[in-house]
């Protein structure tokens, strides 16, 4: 029997109000399972986004920041320190502001209450990282010192252990040698023995590539001009080691007298004032810390 147009439009309503129905129904599912979903993905970004501490001990303060191609950078480090001379190395520090890498002599900590006094003020200095420079300095007896490879490692462990070091840096006395992930170098070959087995120890060996040497009388011999004009040369020429980084070298016991404390000043000052270069502790020497990882 045919159903009147009444009954079906009934048929009809019915139909589609249970089909609204069930949508409904589908949708508020969907929708609670979006929520839910979005909730754990909201969940593992608030997870994602937390900081979490690093257990590990940052060595470079620099390590993701890529070098301006404008700018050329220097290494300031200073030998045989605590010595005479350090008092007005830790003025100009404080004078520019300018980071540094100070080599110590393990004995030298021992020579003086002053001396003692200076090492605590460059372990205490924010601007200042401290690096092992040897204990004895090879009593200045450096050919018969490199003859002995076991007693070298002997000597700056005693320093490391003395002064508690907390990195591997170290320069060899009387000796400009590299050992690091890239760089191998060794001025006079018969501490190359002594140099190898420093690095198989552990230590990071670095050398120079500038250094402002004194007179005959302990003083800073030449011209803060002169030494600009020797780092503008190196940069140029590109002879540094590693291209754009320059590790200059001097010692403190150069700056006793009131001309060599100006002349660095001076140095400083102007290398800082032509914004050309930026002054790194050793620690953010390229690749310097991949041989420690």
């Amino acid at each position: 029997m045919k159903k009147t147009f009444a009954e079906k439009s009934n048929i009809l309503v019915f139909l589609g109000t249970a089909t609204l129905m069930i949508t409904a129904v589908f949708f508020l599912k969907s929708c609670n399972k979006n929520s839910k979903t979005d909730q754990v993905r909201l969940s593992k970004e608030t997870d994602a986004n937390k900081i979490v501490p690093n257990s590990a001990k940052v060595i470079s303060a620099k390590p993701d920041i890529p070098d301006d191609p404008n700018k050329r950078y220097i290494y300031l480090t200073f030998d045989d320190g605590p010595n005479k001379g350090t008092e007005n190395l830790i003025k100009i520090i404080n004078k520019y502001q300018i980071p540094i890498t100070s080599f110590i002599v393990g004995k030298h900590a021992y020579d003086s209450k002053t001396q003692a006094k200076n090492l605590t003020e460059l372990k205490n200095h924010k601007l200042v990282e401290l690096a092992n420079h040897s204990y004895s300095h090879a009593e200045n007896r450096y050919s018969e010192f490199y003859k002995n490879p076991e007693k070298v490692i002997h000597d700056f462990d005693r320093a490391k252990d003395n002064l508690k070091f907390q990195n591997k840096y170290a320069r060899t006395p009387g000796r400009n040698i590299w050992r690091t992930t890239n760089i191998n170098a060794t001025d006079i070959k018969t501490s190359k023995t002594s140099a190898d087995e420093l690095q198989r120890a552990g230590y990071v060996l670095v050398g120079w590539d500038l250094e402002w040497k004194p007179d005959n009388q302990m003083k800073l011999k030449g011209s803060h001009k002169e030494i600009s004009k020797k780092i503008d040369s190196i940069f140029f020429n590109d002879l540094e080691k590693t291209s754009r980084h320059l590790v200059f070298l001097t010692h403190d016991q150069y700056l006793q007298d009131d001309d060599s404390v100006r002349e660095l000043d001076l140095f400083i000052s102007d290398l800082q004032n032509s914004n050309r270069f930026e002054f790194r502790k050793i620690s953010d020497y390229p690749k310097i810390n991949d041989i420690l990882k």
